[in-house]
This record gives C-alpha cells, structure tokens and sequence, in this order.
C-alpha cells in the first residue's frame, strides 16, 4: 500500500504536469511513437496479409515471418541497435515496429483468408474485378478479426514504447528508469500506472472503432458468440 500512496502523491503532485519532464509530455511522447510503431508495421503487414489471404497462398511465409518477428527480444535488440547505429529513433522504432507486424499479419491474412465463399462468388457473380472483391466483400466481412490484429499491435505498442526509454528517449517509461536510479518508487509506480491508463485508452479506441467500422449483422454475430 505504501508504493501506491507514493504512486498517487507522485500523480497529484503540481509539478509533475508542467515542463519537458511534465506527464502531459511524456504522455505525448508514448502516444507518437506507439502510433509510429502501429503505423509503420501496419504498412508492411496489411498489405501482406491481404494479399495472402486474398490469393489463399504464401500461408507458410506469413507464418513464419510473424513467429521469427515474435520472437525477437525487444530490449536485447534495443541495446544492440544502439550499439550498431548510435541514440538514434531508428534503435527504438525497429523493435517496437517488429513487434506490431505479427498481430496485424496473421490476423489480416486469417480474416480475408477464411471469409465464406458463398460471399465471394456471389460477389465475383455480380461481375465485381478481384481487387473490387476485396475491398467490398472480404474486407468487411474480415474487419472483427483485423480490428483485433490492429488492437494487439496498439497494446503491444504502448507496453513496448517503454522500453524506449532504456536509449535515452522519452515516453513514460522514462519515469520507470529514472525512478529506479534514483529510487523514486512513487515515480517507478506512477509511470507503471500511466503506462497502464495508455493501454486501457487504446482498448476504448477500439472498442468506438469496432462500432464504427464493423457492420451491425457482424457485431450481433460476435456477441452471439462470446
């Protein structure tokens, strides 16, 4: 109880909202480069998965890419980057770009790729091109499942992005590094807290876009589901 005392007097504190160091700007900080990282590896992995999934090939190559860019250790690659090519914002986006690719890959790939063929061949009946096909049947009707692929990556991105802060980069998980050197804990948990508070923010996100985005008939059919 202690460590969450500290944690909200280190929140309510006046000067900890104002200056470069300030929460509003740490804050801002992690929501630019999540949205970088989500951004970046949503330009590789969208386009790859619909392409697989629309053409049902290249199964194994989507697979094996997310699992090898899964698999890398984000703070050890971090370290190295730095190592190789200096504090630069290359060091910081490459792995958290890597990690967005996985979620967004497969499930992009999954969704278009296991959408009904009653739906396509009634589409590609109506005379619709391939790429009309798409765009106007197998995208919407696999939106659920892309929408969770972005959502993971959007997760994974705010959880990553603190791990920016070990390359001396801003975000909030700067607090969780200085509050360990300084053994500031209030600090240390504060910043675990906002970082917290992001992730829950980009779940609400997604939840307003999945009303948005998913048809009416396949947002009833998931709460059947559920």
């Amino acid at each position: 109880m202690n460590v969450l005392s500290d944690a909200w007097g280190w929140l309510t504190t006046a000067s900890n909202w104002h200056g470069s160091d300030g929460i509003p700007t740490r804050f801002l900080e992690h929501f630019e480069y999540s949205v970088e990282a989500v951004l970046i590896g949503a330009l590789i992995a969208f386009p790859l998965g619909l392409l697989t999934g629309h053409t049902k090939r290249g199964g194994l190559v989507v697979t094996s890419l997310a699992n090898i860019a899964r698999a890398l250790p984000t703070l050890g690659l971090v370290v190295l980057l730095v190592v190789v090519i200096g504090v630069k914002f290359r060091a910081v986006m490459i792995p958290l770009v890597a990690l967005t690719v996985p979620p967004i890959l497969l499930n992009t790939y999954e969704g278009v790729r296991n959408v009904d063929p009653r739906l396509t061949d009634a589409a590609q009946g109506m005379g619709l091109r391939p790429w009309q096909v798409l765009w106007r049947a197998e995208v919407p009707a696999a939106m659920p499942l892309i929408l969770t692929g972005f959502q993971f990556a959007a997760v994974n991105a705010v959880a990553n992005t603190a791990i920016a802060a070990y390359s001396s980069f801003g975000g909030l998980g700067r607090y969780i590094i200085d509050g360990l050197a300084t053994t500031d804990y209030g600090m240390v948990a504060g910043g675990a807290i906002l970082i917290v508070v992001a992730a829950i923010l980009n779940l609400v996100f997604f939840a307003v876009l999945r009303r948005v985005l998913i048809s009416p008939g396949l947002q009833s059919r998931e709460r059947a589901s559920a």
